[in-house]
């Protein structure tokens, strides 16, 4: 759990800081796949976080206000990378079904991301929820320390991120569904009627876009997992099962390490075109300047006058001293 958390955070960490060296966040396909990638290594970090509380076990007061703090955000992070995650799909969705991007609306994808799940995450803070358990660790405990079911964290767990995360899972499939059948029926057409030029914005844009793709997808991969394990976790198993637990736990952090890995790859294989160049120039560059180097070098002795053979002319007073002599 702690070493796929760690590699999480090292992979969103090296997929941020490529869009930003490689000045990629000017174009609006990156700063919503950068936003993703913050928010998971915000999640990352959160949950790393619990290693630290090893040292406040000496005061229970401060252990539990630490494990509230944690429990919060790691909620709090993992619905703004949900909702980013819809975000994403509705804006693939309208560009391939109705050829419109709405780069425009990124603020409202920002500000919803960031309050909705404010506004979410808030409640169990209310309630009291958050807390500690030796099975759940630092979040909404389903068990308390006596092995016995608390019902009101098993509701609240399931209606707070199991029953929304099905929902949406549910809203991005089928979106993705669509767009798939959309685009097609589109290139189907296009490349019996009318053949696909490079001049051709919609596509060009929309292989741009098309990377985001990869992120619904991820989710779609690792929270499955997650929600069925929930589910059976706080209502139809008994008994609390910690091995259990901690895979739910895998999954969530391999979801961050799959969306990390996917911006990175994405960046890497879009800028091998541009690297190359920039290669082929470069060492153009060294050869055009050892070739002018080479030439001006053996030009300046074989380029002379036959009788100075490769004497160079004296002073006048140099020359005139040496006659007097």
């Amino acid at each position: 759990f702690t070493s796929t958390n760690g590699f999480a955070v090292l992979v969103c960490l090296l997929a941020a800081i490529l869009v930003l060296a490689l000045k990629l966040h000017k174009k609006v396909v990156y700063r919503l796949a950068l936003y993703q990638v913050l928010a998971a290594f915000a999640l990352g970090v959160v949950e790393l976080s619990q290693i630290s509380m090893v040292r406040l076990q000496e005061n229970p007061e401060a252990y539990n206000r630490a494990c509230i703090a944690i429990a919060f955000f790691g909620m709090y992070s993992q619905w703004v990378k949900l909702i980013f995650t819809v975000w994403v799909s509705f804006h693939l969705f309208y560009f391939a079904v109705f050829h419109k991007n709405l780069k425009r609306f990124e603020a409202l994808y920002i500000v919803t991301s960031l309050l909705l799940p404010a506004v979410i995450t808030v409640i169990p803070l209310i309630t009291s929820s958050y807390g500690y358990s030796p099975v759940d660790g630092c979040y909404i405990p389903v068990y308390d320390d006596n092995g016995t079911k608390i019902l009101v964290g098993a509701v609240e767990t399931f209606a707070l991120w199991d029953a929304p995360a099905m929902i949406m899972l549910l809203i991005t499939s089928a979106a993705m569904v669509v767009m798939v059948i959309k685009l097609t029926r589109n290139l189907c057409w296009r490349s019996k009627y009318e053949p696909i030029t490079e001049n051709d914005q919609y596509w060009n844009a929309l292989k741009q876009l098309f990377p985001l793709a990869t992120f619904p997808i991820v989710f779609f991969l690792f929270i499955i997992p997650v929600v069925i394990y929930d589910i059976y976790y706080s209502f139809l198993t008994p008994t609390p099962n910690r091995n259990l637990t901690l895979s739910s736990h895998v999954f969530v952090s391999l979801w961050s390490v799959a969306s990390g890995i996917a911006l990175t790859v994405h960046i890497c294989i879009a800028q091998l075109p541009t690297a190359l160049y920039m290669c082929r120039n470069f060492k153009k560059r060294l050869h055009h300047n050892h070739l002018s180097f080479t030439h001006n070098t053996v030009g300046s002795q074989t380029d002379l006058p036959a009788n100075s053979a490769t004497s160079f002319p004296l002073p006048a007073d140099s020359l005139r001293t040496s006659i007097d002599e």
